[in-house]
């Protein structure tokens, strides 16, 4: 990767070591949704640069392919708000936009009423990966972080200790699941070019994750990279 967002040619940081087994791995992918990943999105004015220059969705499209070739647990963290989370007494700066806007609104938790092609709804060309019968929908997380939902659990309930972590949005949902299934005591790797950030004013909200990648992630990998060593550990595998 060139430009602002590459890597030091001379770091610090020293290397983890990691290894990835995909006996125990899992494709996470955050907010794959309409309202981040669309031009009809209601958060494309902000995310959309980010999202054309990284080739965001054709990337996460990439993820899942490899991941359903190789067999590996995949799941998926959405990001829903519900009528009643519009009563929330307090809120940081983007959940007062996010709730202004509108984004990730449903009719509520118990009914899909207007929820098809509406901006919390999956990206139409992931569908088939999702409504597969074998990935994991976890429950709503509510700001960020999975700590308000069950893909922690979830994971667990499939043998998972390896995280392959991507999806919406860098500084944002992904930073925040990276720190926390740390926290849990999985391994994570970020797929750095399946994922964008906000370019705003208050500053470029990519950047900011990228640094964070490299000190707090296992390993910091572009979907090449990653998708061609699942293919040379399948081949491996196999043989």
């Amino acid at each position: 990767m060139d430009g602002k967002y590459a890597d030091p040619i001379d770091p610090a940081l020293p290397p983890t070591g990691f290894a990835l087994d995909l006996k125990r791995a899992a494709l996470v992918v955050v907010d794959p949704q309409i309202d981040f990943l669309s031009p009809q999105g209601v958060s494309w004015p902000v995310f959309g640069a980010s999202i054309v220059e990284h080739d965001t969705v054709g990337n996460i499209g990439r993820l899942f392919v490899a991941a359903k070739e190789a067999g590996i647990t995949v799941a998926v963290s959405p990001h829903y708000y519900y009528p009643c989370d519009h009563h929330w007494k307090f809120g940081g700066p983007l959940e007062k936009l996010m709730h202004k806007i509108g984004m990730f609104d449903r009719k509520g938790p118990l009914t899909l009423e207007d929820f098809e092609g509406s901006g919390a709804d999956f990206l139409q060309e992931f569908k088939h990966f999702i409504y597969d019968g074998k990935t994991i929908i976890a429950s709503p997380h509510k700001v960020f972080g999975p700590e308000t939902n069950d893909l922690a659990l979830s994971l667990r309930k499939q043998g998972v200790s390896q995280i392959i972590l991507a999806g919406m949005a860098a500084n944002l949902c992904i930073e925040s699941h990276l720190r926390e299934l740390i926290e849990q005591g999985f391994e994570v790797v970020v797929v750095r070019d399946a994922t964008a950030g906000p370019k705003l004013p208050e500053g470029d909200g990519y950047l900011a994750a990228i640094v964070n990648f490299r000190f707090i992630a296992n390993a910091l990998w572009t979907t090449s990279e990653l998708i061609s060593i699942v293919n040379e550990l399948t081949l491996k595998n196999r043989a």
